[in-house]
């Protein structure tokens, strides 16, 4: 089945600044993909491309079999999106605003249902302006889903919300690949892609480092795990090279925190040294690493290979 997104070297610059530099990626139905990188990653500019906003130099892009270069109305049809800022007419109703943007597609979905679906039923007599920064996102996400999308395009959606707003962001979210969209979503909290994506793309310098499933980059910073220990008493400075399963730690006090490709034998390592001292354990924990530990060490590891290039 073809892809509902596909992006075949996509090429963006500003003046001298190259922005995105041939970057490629394709989202099937029912899939969410996610962009991660850090500001000025070309994250943005990818997005705003795929939406028609800005005129690639350079690239491909088709939404549902559509080339949005060559037949721009007909793709954006295919698309709805919510952006990092949403403004609208300061004095019109949430009503109003669902009402005129169904106006625009030939077969939306109803004002009331989706007023009732993302919690705006109340609010439906509300003006732009009174409304709080979740209620505007979720006036957002309604208007994205009022012309039936095939595609989903999210920018940093959560962005300054609270934990309930965001979580009942998320659920629409996954509400929109279990009815078959495919989502692009941008985000910088790494847990939450971690718990949406199917696939995460990492960017750097408008280039992507690493693309696959967030189980499949953690294994690309080789299976690691993180020990985390407490102890009654400090704990020796030596420790980190005395035991050999442990790597690139610190030792801070009575704290010492350290990566192992080892866990079973670096704990009991590590608790016989405890005994040994006569020192007792306030608290151990392993855990293998988080995407975001993987995303650092992904970006720096390509950051140590452009400064070793000649």
């Amino acid at each position: 089945m073809k892809p509902s997104v596909m992006v075949r070297d996509l090429r963006k610059s500003y003046h001298e600044v190259e922005a995105v530099r041939g970057v490629s990626f394709s989202v099937a139905r029912g899939e969410v993909f996610g962009l991660l990188g850090a500001n000025g990653a070309g994250k943005t500019t990818t997005l705003e491309c795929l939406l028609g906003l800005r005129q690639p130099d350079a690239g491909t892009l088709e939404l549902s079999g559509v080339d949005l270069l060559r037949h721009p109305g007909e793709a954006r049809r295919k698309i709805g999106a919510v952006l990092q800022a949403t403004l609208l007419p300061e004095r019109i109703t949430v009503r109003e605003a669902v009402r005129l943007f169904a106006a625009l597609y030939p077969n939306p979905v109803p004002a009331a249902e989706l007023l009732e679906r993302f919690g705006l039923a109340s609010l439906a007599n509300a003006r732009f302006e009174g409304l709080s920064g979740g209620e505007r996102q979720r006036l957002a996400l309604a208007l994205a889903f009022v012309g039936r999308p095939d595609v989903l395009v999210l920018d940093e959606p959560t962005a300054g919300l609270d934990p309930v707003v965001r979580s009942s962001l998320h659920t629409e979210i996954r509400r929109a690949r279990a009815e078959g969209c495919a989502v692009v979503l941008s985000t910088h909290y790494l847990e939450e892609a971690e718990a949406l994506c199917d696939r995460i793309a990492i960017l750097a310098e408008g280039q992507i480092l690493a693309e696959g499933a967030p189980q499949a980059l953690l294994a690309r910073v080789e299976e690691r795990h993180r020990v985390e220990l407490e102890a009654t008493a400090p704990i020796p400075d030596s420790w980190l090279q005395e035991v050999s399963d442990l790597e690139e730690g610190d030792v801070c006090g009575c704290r010492l925190s350290a990566y192992t490709r080892r866990p079973a034998e670096a704990v009991t390592a590590l608790t016989q040294r405890l005994q040994a001292a006569g020192v007792g354990i306030v608290s151990l924990q392993v855990r293998r690493v988080s995407l975001e530990e993987a995303f650092l060490r992904l970006t720096t590891a390509e950051a140590v290979r452009k400064e070793e290039r000649p």
